[in-house]
């Protein structure tokens, strides 16, 4: 099976080939549907609510500047503090794991710059999202807010905790990797509901859709990957 790999480190990434006028937001508009025909569709993601998300939200925008002319490249790109965001293909798959309904209150852990949030706040109620690195969770939070998303919730902090005080949640998404599922998650989420959850080491990860169900959990491993550690507070 083809390895979906997160990188970690980007900074060596160059940018040759990349044309060096600006882009418009046409020209970005229509990136963003190639990126669904070309790199999604084929794939076999298929929800059409999430095919419109990834379609609409600019993903430009949640990438730094100098990273824009590769927004929609079929790979993770760097947002600083050795943080990514991840591949498109992989924002679409997780995603869809999830079956994200409407009345949805969502729990995501590792907000990096926004971008997951934001799609999944284009199809759930509400998006809860939990982010370690001070700087980035302010960037994403000011990002959301300056495009329009007032119900997705941001707070710092240990994204092994979760977020107890607005618990349970009908999903939630892990976008990096502890080396087991942590308790606090499983205890967080609503019966009937499910996790997406990469695990595992630096170079050895799984990711896992966990569905929990009269108190049980049920595991099912989906792709090999390769996300950025989940990153702990200081004891």
């Amino acid at each position: 099976m083809r390895i979906v790999a997160e990188c970690l480190l980007f900074a060596a990434i160059a940018t040759t080939g990349c044309s060096q006028q600006r882009s418009t937001p046409a020209d970005f508009a229509a990136q963003r549907q190639r990126m669904v025909e070309q790199q999604l569709k084929p794939r076999g993601i298929k929800d059409g609510r999430l095919l419109a998300a990834m379609t609409k939200v600019p993903r430009e925008e949640f990438v730094p500047v100098n990273a824009r002319a590769d927004a929609y490249q079929d790979r993770p790109l760097p947002i600083g503090y050795e943080q990514t965001i991840s591949q498109p293909y992989l924002v679409a798959f997780m995603t869809e794991q999830l079956r994200p309904q409407q009345s949805d209150r969502v729990l995501e852990i590792g907000s990096g710059s926004g971008y997951q949030a934001a799609i999944l706040a284009e199809l759930v109620a509400n998006v809860y999202t939990v982010e370690i690195v001070e700087p980035l969770a302010k960037t994403a939070e000011a990002t959301l807010r300056r495009l329009g998303y007032t119900n997705v919730h941001m707070r710092v902090g240990d994204g092994y905790k979760g977020w107890p005080e607005e618990a349970p949640f009908d999903a939630i998404i892990v976008t990096c990797a502890p080396d087991k599922v942590p308790q606090p998650l499983i205890d967080q989420l609503k019966d009937g509901g499910r996790m997406v959850i990469p695990v595992g080491e630096r170079f050895a990860q799984q990711l896992y859709l966990l569905e929990k169900k009269n108190g049980q959990l049920k595991q099912s491993a989906t792709l090999p990957v390769r996300f950025v550690p989940m990153l702990r507070e200081e004891k």
